[in-house]
């Protein structure tokens, strides 16, 4: 059932029959052949979703949380078959993907199961002899676009608080990377979730996702991707004036000041831009080192970059896997190319890896590369293993260089100066920053960036303020209505 789309409830075939093929990265054997949603499917989903809404937002927010809760159970008790699927579909490590991805994607759903009855309204204190009250309520359907870097995860951020809010939702996962999601979709259909609430529709961002950009029964459209497709999204929807969650690309600064514990700084800064093959908005892509400890850190970071060991995702022992695509693999390696044609060194890595057992999968080794601030690889956002190096004598030359960017989705910085690192952070441009850490996230604490990388948060309050109305009621307790008008009857 999971190579079809969720719609009713049910899983479907495609109005046009349209189905397109699903490659494991590792090796781009297939997958599976999966029903392509075009446009007409977007407005089955959608009109599956406008149906269920009405019943779906005056369900009480206990039952809403008690589904979302048993749907965290489902997720637990099917991890190891999610974290396999998930794998074998983006390349992640399996054990990343059973150690983060499975765990993190239940822990979600578990934080706005419990959510969804605890998110309160307001009393405003207002003049004497009324009563103002704020209440919170759905927006209406929901479209909502995962993207291909970590597709099950995602899923969770963007269900967890629409659904917890009370609303219904339209899902389309990228043609890349879909197995996960639907494979959700079988355990919300089986977790008793009504027909329609939540509905599934693969296909290609420049059709499905367009049509659900655009669709005027769409509320609100919640996107992950590209900075470019951002745009696109923006002026798409402006037929309805529906509401945009933009989480876009990012060129994350590391900062490393000369006081850092340079062990953690670089076993932290390795998994910033090594984890997930450095397909993430929020990698650590620009290593900002202090002059005094930058060749030492080198040295240390250079070899460790070596080490990493490349492999089938499905090996317990590979420690980093392909990049999710062919056209992903050369995009990176053409940015390679771009880097030392416009003076850059590289220090390691920047091309694929020699081991014949690896030729056919989408591998390219980890790449740091020193150039200077001005050039493109510092400007642009690569999405791969590659990180350039920079150095700098101060924290305001450190917090310029971070701030040098059209972006502002996450940063880091390394120091023990308790009070370096509250200046540092308020001065960082961005939606997040980690002091002595990178890339920690939580169900409870907003994400999202400032900028070229997008407006609005998954998680927490902010997420559920997002998936919400606020509606202001007036009632009159003791007050005199002035005498604007001094006929008690306007005929007299």
């Amino acid at each position: 059932m999971r190579d079809k789309l969720f719609i009713g409830g049910e899983f479907v075939d495609g109005v046009e029959q349209a189905t397109f093929e699903v490659l494991n990265p590792h090796d781009l054997s297939r997958l599976a052949e999966v029903a392509e949603a075009r446009e007409a499917d977007v407005d089955r989903a959608v009109d599956a979703a406008a149906a269920a809404f009405g019943a779906w937002s005056r369900t009480p927010a206990s039952e809403r949380g008690r589904l979302l809760l048993r749907l965290a159970d489902a997720i637990e008790a099917n991890a190891a078959e999610l974290a396999r699927l998930e794998t074998l579909d983006t390349g992640h490590p399996i054990a990343h993907s059973t150690m983060l991805d499975a765990p993190r994607t239940a822990a979600t759903f578990r934080y706005f199961g419990g959510m969804a009855d605890k998110y309160e309204g307001t009393v405003v204190p207002v003049e004497t002899g009324f009563l103002n009250y704020v209440v919170r309520r759905p927006v209406g359907v929901v479209g909502q676009i995962v993207p291909w870097n970590f597709p099950l995860m995602f899923t969770s951020w963007k269900l967890g608080p629409a659904l917890a809010a009370g609303n219904t939702v339209v899902m389309k996962p990228a043609e890349l990377t879909p197995l996960t999601t639907l494979a959700v979709a079988e355990l919300i259909a089986g977790a008793g979730f009504p027909p329609g609430v939540v509905n599934v529709v693969p296909g290609f961002g420049h059709v499905a996702g367009a049509r659900l950009a655009e669709h005027p029964g769409v509320a609100k459209l919640s996107f992950t991707g590209s900075t470019e497709v951002g745009r696109r999204i923006v002026r798409a929807s402006a037929g309805n004036l529906k509401r945009l969650q933009l989480e876009l690309g990012g060129k994350g600064a590391n900062i490393v000041f000369d006081d850092a514990d340079l062990a953690a700084a670089v076993q932290g800064s390795a998994f910033a831009i090594f984890h997930n093959q450095g397909q993430a908005c929020i990698a650590g892509s620009r290593l900002l080192l202090h002059h005094r400890i930058a060749e030492e850190f080198l040295d240390r970071f250079l070899a460790l970059a070596r080490s990493i060991r490349l492999g089938d995702p499905l090996d317990p022992a590979t420690e980093m896997g392909p990049l999710t695509s062919p056209e992903h693999r050369e995009r990176v390696l053409g940015y390679v190319k771009v880097a030392v044609d416009e003076g850059a060194e590289v220090l390691t890595g920047g091309r694929a890896p020699d081991d014949p057992a690896l030729a056919r999968g989408c591998y390219v080794e980890p790449t740091v590369v020193r150039a200077r601030p001005e050039l493109r690889v510092n400007r642009e956002e690569v999405f791969g293993p590659f990180v350039t190096v920079a150095t700098f004598d101060g924290d305001d030359e450190a917090v310029a260089m971070a701030n040098a960017t059209a972006y502002g989705l996450g940063g880091g910085l390394w120091t023990r100066d308790l009070r370096r690192a509250h200046r540092v952070a308020d001065a960082i441009r961005s939606g997040m920053v980690w002091v002595n850490s990178y890339k920690r996230v939580h169900p409870g604490s907003p994400f999202g960036g400032v900028g070229e990388s997008g407006y609005g948060r998954e998680m927490g309050f902010e997420a559920m303020h997002g998936y919400t109305d606020p509606k202001s009621v007036w009632v009159n307790v003791d007050a005199t209505v002035p005498p604007f008008y001094r006929r008690e009857d306007p005929r007299g």
